[in-house]
């Protein structure tokens, strides 16, 4: 006979890496064709204008431009409405440079 009691088993020694989830890109962040915006599993948030969804659920930025979110509604199968964040790339706004005022002097005489 052994002399030795039974440990036991180890249940919980698996551990696998993070998937790195999430949004990569934020609002007003200035981003390129093709960038990585939004890493998720289904379809948490929506691809709106300037982007487009991989195959697994990925948004990326289609044009140039500046990142957005907004919150739409969408309709479920069941005729419920759900709010959903979308993902939206714009064209960056152009600032316009005003023209310098010139220095009026005032001489009184």
């Amino acid at each position: 006979m052994s002399h030795v009691k039974a440990g036991g088993t180890a249940k919980n020694i698996h551990d696998s890496p993070g998937q790195r989830l999430g949004v990569k890109r934020f609002g007003g962040q200035k981003v390129h064709e093709g960038e990585v915006l939004v890493r998720q599993i289904g379809q948490t948030k929506l691809a709106g204008p300037g982007t487009f969804m991989g195959r697994d659920f990925t948004i990326h930025a289609a044009k140039d431009g500046v990142v957005g979110f907004a919150k739409v509604k969408i309709k479920r199968f069941t005729g419920k409405t759900t709010v959903r964040t979308q993902v939206i790339v714009s064209e960056p706004a152009v600032a316009v440079a005003k023209p310098a005022k010139k220095a009026v002097a005032a001489t009184k005489k």
